[in-house]
């Protein structure tokens, strides 16, 4: 992760209007928030959602809503953006369990994870992907409390007392949650 002087540089250049500057935070993150917004949408969302336009739609209102970001310290941008995307998550949830959308003739879908397997040939890409959509399988199969904590710390990249915040629990509960959570998803990845 880049330098916090830097960071803190690129966000005062993209509140002076700098595109270059919000490009490159939004490039930093993007990676990561592939993977965050594909894990956290789980199996039902995906099936009716592009997760690369949830992507594209949380950076088009990151873009939109710059001005109301304030800086706060390393990593707080990071959080920022994906707070917009995980309200962006729950914003699609609710409009399609209120039954205003037919699932049926949403046919969306995306491959895993895409573009984060990098620039690679296409049998490179291609395990990538497998890769990527084991791990999500195995995600989706945890228990949501255990999903939660492995995409804040690992993905996210919260501190434990920021996850303890975040989830309503103390910091010895992070840490033992994150133990078996991650436990618990080693032994789903080894049994294929």
């Amino acid at each position: 992760m880049a330098d916090s002087a830097d960071s803190q540089h690129l966000v005062a250049a993209a509140h002076g209007g700098d595109q270059a500057a919000l490009d490159a935070l939004l490039r930093r993150h993007l990676a990561d928030l592939r993977v965050f917004v594909r894990a956290k949408s789980g199996p039902a969302l995906r099936a009716q959602e592009s997760c690369s336009d949830l992507v594209q739609t949380v950076c088009r209102e990151a873009l939109q809503s710059l001005d109301q970001y304030e800086w706060r310290g390393e990593g707080s941008f990071r959080r920022w953006l994906f707070t917009l995307a995980l309200n962006k998550l729950r914003n699609r949830a609710d409009f399609h369990a209120a039954g205003r959308r037919d699932a049926a003739r949403l046919a969306g879908g995306d491959s895993a994870l895409g573009g984060v397997a990098g620039d690679h040939g296409p049998s490179q890409h291609a395990i990538g992907n497998e890769a990527a959509l084991r791990f999500e399988q195995c995600l989706d199969r945890l228990a949501d409390d255990h999903r939660d904590v492995i995409l804040l710390a690992r993905v996210v990249g919260l501190e434990h007392r920021e996850i303890a915040h975040e989830l309503g629990i103390n910091e010895g509960a992070v840490r033992t949650r994150l133990s078996r959570a991650l436990s618990r998803l080693a032994t789903l990845m080894a049994a294929g």
